[in-house]
């Protein structure tokens, strides 16, 4: 059985690093607006050698007895549309998680007349402030409680990233084919990739596949503020790292194989569930990792990782596993028509021992 566990926030910083190291110029065309198709058509730079392959063809980088882990977390139907009891204006209601049995976090737009007290409908239900709305984000109930996943999902629609603005054929193409734990507000995008056919190359050359769940908050999307990275606070997540996965997971170290990460999300569940001697235990709860340069993976050996946003923890985590590197091979993809962000291109990264 899974324990709980509270992962604390842990730094190794080399040094004091600023927010502005990790800022770069990303040109409005170089984020993807469409979602290409098929998925495994996407380009993978390999971040060693700048040489490029199709996704389709990702097995050819690993060998029998390495392991594959994703994150199977589902993104939540969370965007609903209310109207105010009092005025009737109208409210967007953006739940990003799950406090208890009666309380959500929500992101309200337009928040600036909203006050706790206020009530919203939602249909025929009633969505109360529990709290004065911060930087948008409120504390709220919504009336009655059960059924309430459902009532989300069958009301709500998908909240694709903000700095998407295309559109798409349908709201699934921004789940991946691992989806199966409702509960995030964003997807693990580098496993949007993935399509059965490279699942079946994979194991037909004797890859693994292990799955994790880490639960995505929006606060995935903000970048740091000014100042230095040890003074950002970094987001709170629920991961799931359950028997099985650890079975996976210390099976594949014990016989030298590699255990390649699907996005840093999956880097952050299995580092917060090692047990400090190259493996992992079971681990259900609440992390904080903030893994930052100096940061020595204990468990994660490679990584398949989209192009992430400047100033972004994503991106400071990245620069942790592959040093001062990551922004040449940036730069690199940059100039070389590679799509950025969650409807991009990806890259593979292996960990230096």
């Amino acid at each position: 059985m899974a324990r709980n566990k509270v992962v604390c926030s842990r730094t190794y910083p080399a040094a004091t690093m600023q927010v502005d190291d990790y800022t770069y110029d990303l040109p409005a065309d170089a984020i993807a607006q469409r979602a290409i198709e098929p998925r495994d058509a996407s380009r993978l730079l390999i971040a060693s050698t700048h040489e490029e392959i199709r996704f389709r063809d990702v097995a050819s980088l690993f060998e029998p007895g390495d392991l594959i882990v994703v994150n199977r977390t589902k993104v939540r139907s969370a965007r609903l549309h209310a109207t105010r009891s009092d005025t009737g204006g109208a409210v967007e209601v953006l739940v990003t998680r799950r406090v208890d049995e009666l309380r959500w976090e929500a992101m309200l737009r337009p928040s600036r007349r909203l006050r706790r007290g206020v009530t919203l409908r939602i249909g025929d239900r009633t969505v109360q402030l529990l709290s004065d709305p911060s930087g948008g984000i409120a504390s709220v109930s919504i009336d009655p409680s059960v059924e309430i996943e459902e009532f989300i999902e069958r009301h709500g629609a998908t909240p694709l990233p903000p700095y998407f603005t295309g559109e798409l054929d349908d709201d699934s193409r921004y789940q991946t084919m691992f989806a199966s734990d409702l509960g995030s507000s964003a997807a693990p995008t580098a496993a949007l990739h993935f399509t059965p056919a490279v699942v079946e190359s994979l194991r037909s050359k004797g890859v693994g596949i292990a799955e994790i769940t880490l639960d995505i908050g929006l606060d995935t999307f903000r970048p740091m503020g000014d100042g230095s990275v040890e003074d950002h606070e970094i987001h709170t997540e629920r991961i799931t790292v359950d028997a099985r996965a650890v079975q996976a997971i210390n099976a594949c170290k014990d016989v030298g194989g590699k255990v390649i990460a699907v996005g840093t999300t999956v880097v952050r569940a299995i580092e917060s569930a090692a047990d400090g001697d190259g493996h992992v235990a079971p681990t259900s709860g609440p992390t904080s990792l903030f893994i930052t340069p100096g940061y020595r993976p204990l468990v994660v050996d490679g990584l398949i990782t989209n192009f992430h946003a400047p100033r972004t923890t994503l991106l400071v985590l990245i620069s942790a596993l592959m040093g001062d590197r990551w922004r040449d091979t940036y730069l690199y993809a940059l100039a070389n028509g590679f799509r950025f962000l969650s409807f991009g291109d990806a890259m593979y990264i292996e960990v230096e021992a």
